[in-house]
């Protein structure tokens, strides 16, 4: 059960902190609330994305000592807060497009390529087991884009301090890489 609580909780604090939660909002405020599609559109995404890397994460696992274990999470943390710091959503959509499958194949790029798959690989990989690691990473992504898909353009106005929140997280995903990364050095 670690698997699951552990990238249940890290994707769903990823993803609130990143930036395709403030994407997702703006399309579906540009969309005009969203609708079923846009839901669909996430879950589909998440599902996929977290299977893969959480699958990915387990093919890793053989191969790999158990400090060498650590020191990937530890990498895995350090690039998610370099992510968060660093990456931002990119501008309102002008002219949104109205194609869930356009819609579906960005958020597929956007979510394999981000920090929170990076981390669930990391997990599943220490964790050793992958399908409770994609069913949390599923549900923690899954949840945070919904929640960015209902509150639409409302997200932006309700959080004042997005920004001071995002570095906050980095802040924390980066103490949290250097502990672990001492730990496999058995520093501490």
């Amino acid at each position: 059960m670690p698997a699951f609580f552990l990238s249940f909780i890290t994707c769903l604090l990823v993803t609130l902190a990143g930036r395709d939660m403030l994407r997702m909002a703006r399309l579906s405020g540009a969309l005009g609330g969203g609708g079923a599609g846009l839901h669909v559109a996430v879950w589909i995404a998440s599902a996929a994305t977290s299977a893969l890397a959480a699958w990915l994460g387990l093919l890793l696992a053989p191969v790999m000592p158990p400090a060498g274990k650590q020191m990937f999470v530890a990498i895995a943390m350090f690039v998610a807060a370099l992510e968060l710091v660093i990456l931002r959503a990119g501008p309102r959509p002008s002219e949104p497009t109205f194609s869930l499958g356009a819609i579906l194949l960005v958020l597929l790029a956007a979510q394999a390529t981000d920090a929170a798959r990076f981390l669930l690989m990391a997990l599943s990989l220490q964790t050793g087991n992958a399908v409770l690691a994609a069913v949390g990473g599923t549900l923690g992504s899954g949840a945070a884009l919904s929640i960015a898909v209902i509150a639409g353009d409302r997200l932006e106005a309700g959080l004042p301090h997005r920004r001071a929140m995002t570095l906050a997280m980095a802040a924390l995903l980066a103490l949290a890489a250097v502990l672990i990364d001492l730990s496999a050095r058995q520093i501490i």
